[in-house]
């Protein structure tokens, strides 16, 4: 029999990961932040993962649900933008622009 960490690597779709781990979840919430969520989870696991290893499968199991309902809370009450799990996250200087300045940098109406 696989252990937990075994049967992880052979799921791909979020929806598996959740549905292995018995862990409720809105499909919403799934649809738009799933490879977030994932990634989150995949960070926790390896920042845990020699203790977790070294257990047997039912708390494996057990530990495994609970990072990934940790991962899946993470981004409930938060957005990707604040999370920053994805590089592209962590690169953004976060700067916003104002409508007021959008507006300058479109060309007159009555330009000819």
């Amino acid at each position: 029999m696989a252990n937990t960490l075994e049967t992880l690597l052979t799921l791909s779709a979020a929806e598996e990961f959740f549905e292995h781990l018995g862990v409720p979840y809105d499909p919403a919430v799934i649809r738009v932040n799933r490879l977030h969520i994932l990634k989150r989870f995949n960070q926790y696991l390896r920042a845990a993962e020699p203790d977790v290893a070294g257990l047997d499968t039912g708390m494996q199991l057990m530990t495994c649900r609970e990072l990934l309902i940790q991962a899946y809370r993470d981004f409930v009450r938060s957005t990707p933008a604040q999370e920053k799990v994805f590089k592209v996250f962590q690169d953004a200087e976060g700067g916003h622009i104002g409508l007021d300045t959008l507006r300058r940098t479109l060309p007159s109406r009555n330009a000819p």
